[in-house]
C-alpha cells in the first residue's frame, strides 16, 4: 500500500483528503505545519507529498527545500489555492501544482500518476 503524506493546516481541508484519498486504497500521514510534516518525513516513509504552500512557521516553499534535501526523489504536489506561487521558479522543484478545487479528481488523478512512475522507488 502506497503512503501518502499531506500536509495542510486548515482541519476541514485536512480531513477531506485523508478520507478521500485513504478511499483510493492509500495509507495516509497526516501533518498541519512544516515542523510537523519535516518530523514525519524522517519517521515514516511516504511514497508522494501532497502540501499546501501557505502554512504556520515555515512556508511550503521552505519545507519543499527541506525534505527534498533529505529524500530528493520524493514526488511532490503543491495543493494551493495560491495561483501565483506558481510562477515563482522555488516551486518548480514540486512534481505538478494544482490549484485547490472542491473536485478532488484532478487531485486524485495526479496522485495516480506520480505513484506509478514510483513503481521502482525504494527508500
Amino acid at each position: 500500500m502506497k503512503t501518502i503524506l499531506i500536509v495542510e493546516n486548515d482541519k476541514n481541508q485536512l480531513l477531506l483528503y485523508e478520507y478521500e484519498l485513504s478511499l483510493e486504497g492509500y495509507n495516509i500521514i497526516t501533518a498541519k505545519d512544516g515542523y510537523e510534516a519535516l518530523k514525519k518525513v524522517k519517521e515514516h516513509f511516504s511514497d508522494l507529498i501532497v502540501m499546501d504552500i501557505i502554512l504556520p512557521g515555515m512556508d511550503g516553499v521552505e519545507l519543499m527545500g527541506r525534505i527534498l534535501s533529505e529524500r530528493k526523489n520524493i514526488p511532490i504536489i503543491i495543493n494551493t489555492a495560491y495561483g501565483g506561487y506558481k510562477d515563482n521558479f522555488m516551486t518548480w522543484s514540486a512534481d505538478t501544482y494544482i490549484i485547490k478545487s472542491s473536485d478532488l479528481s484532478e487531485l486524485k488523478n495526479m496522485v495516480k500518476e506520480l505513484l506509478g512512475k514510483t513503481e521502482c522507488r525504494t527508500p
